[in-house]
């Protein structure tokens, strides 16, 4: 079987949790390559998502690693008879970088989904003119055919908000209600769609104001996946060379408190809805 060159998001968690599977047992990998009577390179392939395994395989070496996560080993499961199934996201390989088609797969994959930005509008909820305006601003400039590029997966991605499927939770710092990226009538826009996002039914959007101090640092703009189990949740963080994935139960654990933590310190749904429509009231008055 050849090698894949470009594991996706999906294929390289399993790998990892095979890793942690028999790191957990304390095994080697030459180890389990003798146990399963094969070359140990082939097991760092495995657990590098770079070939595939058998649901038998998979149980196999759950077995062999004294692993008794029965839903977790189940959900493996699922990941495994799902291979060769293509999102739309692939659609976009080769013309993307694999950090937005990671993004588009983690949020297909979500139980739940719950975000934080600091100073925008998170993707899933923002105006083709907004998110248009924000992949303009990078530096140096991005060429138009790229931006348009960016703008229309930005748009594809939203789908998984607005189908209704998937529970959305988004935390706004108030500071992201008020940052301009083009013209004031853009802005305006995009709290308006704020506004009406917020209606439905699988969305909650929460305002963290200005007066709460107790938050994460403003550059930690995250998306918190929830998994078929909690062993398979994942965030993913913004950083200035790109996006960084985190599934270590230690990491999790953090974003896990970081959320918990903004649940009791942001705005109720209804206040978060009354502070938006202050702020545009602010605006029309000061822009007429």
């Amino acid at each position: 079987m050849a090698l894949r060159s470009n594991p996706t998001l999906r294929q390289r968690r399993l790998g990892t949790e095979l890793r942690r599977m028999r790191e957990q047992a304390g095994f080697g990998g030459s180890q389990l390559a003798r146990d399963l009577g094969i070359n140990p390179a082939h097991v760092t392939q495995m657990e590098a998502g770079k070939t595939g395994i058998s649901v038998e395989r998979l149980r196999t070496i759950a077995a062999l690693c004294m692993c008794v996560n029965q839903p977790l080993i189940d959900a493996l499961a699922d990941i495994v008879t799902t291979r060769g199934k293509s999102g739309w996201w692939e659609e976009y390989r080769g013309e993307l970088a694999t950090d937005f088609l990671d993004v588009a797969e983690l949020e297909s994959d979500a139980r739940r989904l719950v975000t934080y930005t600091t100073t925008f509008v998170p993707g899933l909820l923002q105006t083709t003119a907004y998110a248009s305006a924000l992949f303009s601003q990078t530096y140096p400039p991005l060429p138009p055919h790229e931006v348009r590029l960016r703008t229309s997966f930005r748009m594809r991605r939203q789908l998984i908000v607005q189908s209704g499927a998937t529970p959305f939770c988004a935390f706004i710092h108030e500071a992201a209600l008020r940052m301009q990226f083009s013209g004031p009538k853009d802005l305006t826009e995009q709290l308006e769609a704020l506004l009406a996002e917020s209606e439905r039914p699988n969305v909650s959007l929460r305002i963290v104001p200005f007066g709460v101090d107790s938050v994460p640092s403003p550059s930690e703009n995250f998306t918190y996946a929830e998994g078929p189990v909690v062993d398979l949740d994942a965030a993913q963080m913004d950083t200035g060379h790109g996006g960084q994935l985190f599934d270590a139960p230690a990491h999790l654990a953090r974003f896990r408190a970081l959320i918990a933590q903004m649940g009791s310190t942001a705005l109720s749904e209804e206040k978060s809805r009354d502070l938006i429509q202050s702020i545009m009231k602010e605006r029309e008055r000061n822009h007429g």
